[in-house]
């Protein structure tokens, strides 16, 4: 099997979803020719919108390529969104597994059945004050390392100025544009013969977040930050600075008095 056949429920939710999407957001997309035409692969993408995965898909299904979206198991279970789901043959995740490969075998197995595969490694909408890509976790590493297969970094921009992040209500004038650019494979021949660590699923990590980021800097004609933004550090740091305030406001005597 070279390419997932679109079938049912992907064409419905085209019919559903492509005309508003064409009525909201005007399209300048790149790229496309790195999409592999055959073969399994995989994409990895930032994230900085609630609406741009439906955004992304558009791109991706325009390609001919309709993407497998990851997904927390449980939303498979609810009524017409769980058909939806299993329908258009997205990937449920089981975070409760004790292997940590073991939770992405439905995208290694989508892969080897040359099926392409659409990640979002940073998990959730990027807190990054100017909305760069943030550190990655190592999902997309671990799938690109067991297969072997192409992986492409993609990235976007325009959606969040339609919905920014965390945003109620949409910005609907003047019209948005998507802007999307998909990048050439990223070169990781040189991990696959090292064993398969944590310490290298994050190094393998950070050169596929770098590649994305990177194309995202065409597209925004900025630089991104030198140091991604890290949201375990920043946690780290706040719980710091307050449990110091909390000490310093702890009412004790100071020396002498």
């Amino acid at each position: 099997m070279s390419r997932r056949r679109i079938g049912f429920w992907y064409r419905l939710a085209a019919v559903i979803c492509k005309p508003l999407l064409i009525v909201l957001l005007k399209r300048d997309w790149r790229g496309m020719e790195n999409i592999p035409a055959d073969g399994g692969f995989i994409t990895v993408v930032n994230h900085n919108s609630h609406v741009d995965p439906v955004a992304y898909a558009h791109f991706q299904y325009n390609t001919g390529r309709v993407p497998r979206f990851l997904a927390k198991d449980g939303l498979f279970r609810k009524g017409f969104l769980g058909a939806m789901m299993r329908g258009t043959g997205q990937i449920p995740v089981y975070r409760e597994s004790a292997d940590a490969l073991s939770a992405y075998r439905g995208a290694i197995d989508a892969v080897h059945a040359g099926e392409c595969v659409a990640f979002y490694p940073e998990g959730t909408i990027t807190r990054d004050p100017d909305q760069w890509p943030m550190t990655g976790k190592t999902g997309a590493a671990r799938v690109a390392l067991e297969t072997r297969c192409p992986v492409i970094p993609v990235a976007q921009w325009g959606a969040n100025l339609l919905l920014p992040p965390y945003a109620k209500k949409p910005n609907l004038w003047p019209r948005k544009t998507h802007r999307v650019f998909a990048g050439p494979p990223v070169d990781l021949s040189a991990y696959y013969e090292k064993d398969l660590t944590p310490e290298l699923c994050k190094e393998v990590t950070e050169v596929i977040m770098a590649a994305v980021t990177a194309q995202l800097e065409v597209l925004r004609d900025a630089k991104a930050p030198a140091k991604p933004y890290d949201p375990r550090e920043v946690r780290i740091e706040q719980r710091r600075k307050s449990a110091a305030a909390r000490s310093n406001g702890s009412g004790r005597p100071e020396a002498g008095k």
